[in-house]
This record gives C-alpha cells, sequence and structure tokens, in this order.
C-alpha cells in the first residue's frame, strides 16, 4: 500500500493494519518519509485517535526501530521513571538521585521540551559540560559507578521516536493519547529496567487537562508495560498550576539542588516524596511503610545531594553547581508582573505560562531554535495565597527582550484574582497499578 493510502485510511477513520505501522515506523527510522506525510498521518491519529491494539503495535515497531539495552550485568533491580510533561516539572533531577541514594539503580531516558512543556534535557544542559548525548556503553557505565543516569534519545534507541516526537513540538500533534503512550513506553522500555514509575499529568499545564483522559492514559500506559514484562504503576497529578516556584532552566536546577537540601517548596518536594516511595517499593528493596522514611533520610543525610553531584560529575558537567547555584547560567533583566487586585490568588494557569517562558526564550517554537538557560519564570504566589493590588505574582527572567512583550501578556492571562479562597485540588489524584 502506498504511504498516501495509508493517510487516507486513518484521515477516514479506519484502524490501521500491523503491516500499516510498521511501514509507517520503518519509514520513518530510515528517512524514507517525507515530514509532510509524516505529519499528516499524525495529525489524522490526532484527530481520529488509535485503537489499544493499534497503540500496542505503535509502541512495539517503535521500540524495535532501534536496540534494548541489556543492563542484566548491571547488579539491582532497574526502576524507571518518567513525565507525561508539565510546567515547571523538574523531579527527574531530584528523584534519580534519591532512588539511587537509596540502592535503586535509575536508569532514565528523557526528553526535550515538547510544546509549552519543558524537557528535563534542556534544564540539565543548563550545567556547563553536562553531556546527554552518552553512548549506551557510557551510560552503562555512570549507572554502575553512581546507580542513576539521565540521557537522550540516541540514534540507536527508539530512533523512530526521536523523529516523531520533535515533529509533534512543531505540528500541534502533542495532545494525543495514543501518541503519548506510544512515545512513552517504546522510550522506557528501550531503558532495559525491570520496573518504571509514571507520573500523569492533568490540569491545564498537562497535555490530558480532565481527569477521565489522564486516567484513560494512565491505563493505557501500564496495560502497555504489563504487557511488555515490566511491572509499571502510574501516579496521576495535578498540574493545573506549575509545580514548585521556578520555570525554565537554570532556575529549575537551582530549585532541584535546594529541594535536595531540604528547602525545596512544598508541591515539589511532597511530588517528589511520593515517586519515589514508589520507585522504592516496586524496586522490592522497601515495603510499604519503609519506603517513605527511607527516602526522606536520603535527603537529610545529605546522601541525595551527594549523588546528584557524583551524577553531574559522571555525565561531564561542573559539579560544583551544586554547592555554587551562581555558577549556573542566568538572566540579566527581570521584569515583575504584579497582581491587578486584591483578594486571592484563584488561578496561575499553567500553559500559559510554559507559553510565557517559551517567548522569553526558555523553550524552542521551532526545531532549530536554540535554548536560552537563563531564561523563565520565578513564581512569587501561589494558588490560594493572599495577595494585594500590586504585589508581585511572577518575576519575568530574560535576556533578549525580543519575547518580553507576549510572555508579560501571556503571564498576566495566566492570572486571576478572586475574592475568596479558591477551591483547591489535591496534588495526587490517584494511582494505576
Amino acid at each position: 500500500m502506498s504511504f498516501v493510502d495509508v493517510i487516507a485510511k486513518k484521515r477516514d477513520g479506519h484502524a490501521l493494519s500491523r503491516g500499516d505501522i510498521d511501514q509507517f515506523v520503518q519509514g520513518i527510522t530510515a528517512a524514507q518519509i517525507p515530514d509532510y506525510q509524516a505529519s499528516a498521518l499524525l495529525m489524522a491519529i490526532v484527530l481520529r485517535g488509535m485503537s489499544d491494539q493499534e497503540t500496542f503495535w505503535l509502541t512495539d515497531a517503535m521500540l524495535h526501530s532501534g536496540e534494548r539495552v541489556d543492563l542484566s550485568d548491571i547488579p539491582g533491580i532497574k526502576v524507571g521513571k518518567h513525565s507525561t510533561g508539565g510546567v515547571g516539572d523538574k523531579v527527574s533531577i531530584v528523584l534519580a538521585p534519591i532512588a539511587a541514594a537509596c540502592g535503586v539503580v535509575v536508569p532514565k531516558m528523557s526528553g526535550r521540551g515538547l510544546g509549552h512543556t519543558g524537557g528535563t534535557l534542556d534544564k540539565l544542559e543548563a550545567i556547563p559540560g553536562f553531556r546527554t548525548d552518552l553512548s549506551i556503553e557510557q551510560f552503562k557505565d555512570v549507572l554502575r559507578r553512581t546507580g542513576a543516569c539521565i540521557i537522550g534519545q540516541s540514534a540507536s534507541l527508539a530512533p523512530a521516536d526521536k523523529r516523531l516526537y520533535a515533529l509533534r513540538d512543531v505540528t500541534a500533534t502533542v495532545p494525543s493519547v495514543p501518541l503519548i503512550a506510544a512515545s512513552v513506553m517504546s522510550k522506557k522500555l528501550a531503558e532495559g529496567g525491570n520496573a518504571l514509575v509514571l507520573d500523569v499529568k492533568c490540569g491545564h499545564g498537562a497535555f490530558m487537562k480532565a481527569e477521565p483522559d489522564a486516567a484513560a492514559l494512565a491505563r493505557l500506559l501500564v496495560a502497555i508495560g504489563a504487557n511488555s514484562g515490566v511491572r509499571t504503576e502510574a501516579v496521576i497529578t495535578n498540574m493545573d498550576a506549575p509545580l514548585g516556584r521556578a520555570v525554565g532552566n537554570a532556575v529549575e536546577v537551582v530549585e532541584c539542588i535546594e529541594t535536595l537540601k531540604g528547602d525545596g517548596p512544598p508541591d515539589l518536594t511532597a511530588l517528589v516524596i511520593v515517586l519515589a516511595s514508589r520507585m522504592l517499593v516496586l524496586s522490592g528493596r522497601f515495603d510499604e511503610r519503609g519506603a517513605e522514611p527511607a527516602v526522606r533520610g536520603a535527603i537529610a543525610s545529605g546522601a541525595a545531594l551527594d549523588r546528584l553531584r557524583a551524577l553531574v560529575e559522571a555525565q561531564g558537567g561542573d559539579a560544583r553547581v551544586v554547592d555554587d547555584p551562581g555558577r549556573l547560567p542566568r538572566a540579566a533583566h527581570r521584569r515583575p508582573v504584579a497582581a491587578p487586585a486584591g483578594g486571592y490568588l484563584a488561578t496561575l494557569q499553567a500553559d500559559l505560562l510554559g507559553r510565557a517562558s517559551m517567548a522569553l526564550g526558555a523553550g524552542r517554537q521551532r526545531i532549530e531554535d536554540r535554548i536560552d538557560h537563563g531564561a523563565g519564570i520565578l513564581i512569587a504566589r501561589k494558588p490560594g495565597d493572599p495577595v494585594r493590588e500590586g504585589d508581585t505574582i511572577l518575576e519575568l527572567l530574560y535576556n533578549d527582550d525580543r519575547g518580553l512583550d507576549e510572555a508579560a501578556a501571556l503571564a498576566g492571562a495566566a492570572i486571576r484574582i478572586a475574592a475568596e479562597p479558591p477551591p483547591m485540588r489535591p496534588l495526587v489524584l490517584g494511582r494505576v497499578a
């Protein structure tokens, strides 16, 4: 079948066969399908959807488009973690060293910014010298030495997803349950872990805005993992407002360091403790009662911070930033965004702040855009806080003012003040095991 016929088949709402999906993935991997045709099929999938069976086939084809890491020669249970993407979501940079300090091996393949959401790789590359482009042997060597390693997708690991990921970012084809599920799980299964904890975001700043959609994605992800022999669990978490008080790259690394020192913002700290505890339980090293105390102990003792220092050094980064965050890139200018009225901060809409951060240079509008690691947003007030008219709600951090007016408009639109304290959703909305 010609690829045009495959596009038309999905455009008209029909299910794709295993052969159709293999043709798509093999063509993407070999660069035989041009971007415009790949983008057309992606848009058809967004509009028409995929059955669970189609999604299983797509995941499997993307997984087998490259090699699968064999970690059997590294002692211990390997537990991966993945987030479906949010604003201010720097959890992996805190979580990996904590779990490693507790004796769990954490292989982590991460992505770059996608749409309005930030990317773990972009944040880590704010650290001078930090390398995310390690070979598989280098990846395994860092795991042996530090117990954790965070890398990008190499040419050999799920290469079909690497190309599709970049296309989805710039063609408005990100918010699709089957495409998200196949992208996430092809990478996670390629990592070679024995178990996996997923953070499925829900709310304004997530690709899944409604809880039923987030729950459906969580169930699909867990089913794919179970069918592949990987013990998988998903936690559904609130992403109405940014996580923590920093949005960007270097500013989020600073917040990660503060959290590992025990001085992080309450919401980020609470979520890290929940997810790290689940990783410890899935590893089999701790039971339900012992996991959380072990996580808290790794932070309080400084063991987790030491592990971050070791990870940064092992991946070529300047480990001095852990003790001196001032060595990270900074923005030359700041612009405050004030409360337009007194009352309570009812809404701090995460997706608009993600877009504002992109406009300042902290994210990409096009594949070829360069990241400004110093740009971003600092959050002075969180939803539920009382405010007076003129109080600073946010600070925009920038080096180049070309996107400043757009960022200020988006930031202003993200803020809503109410006369009464707003109802607050819990941080953890559910769990699928």
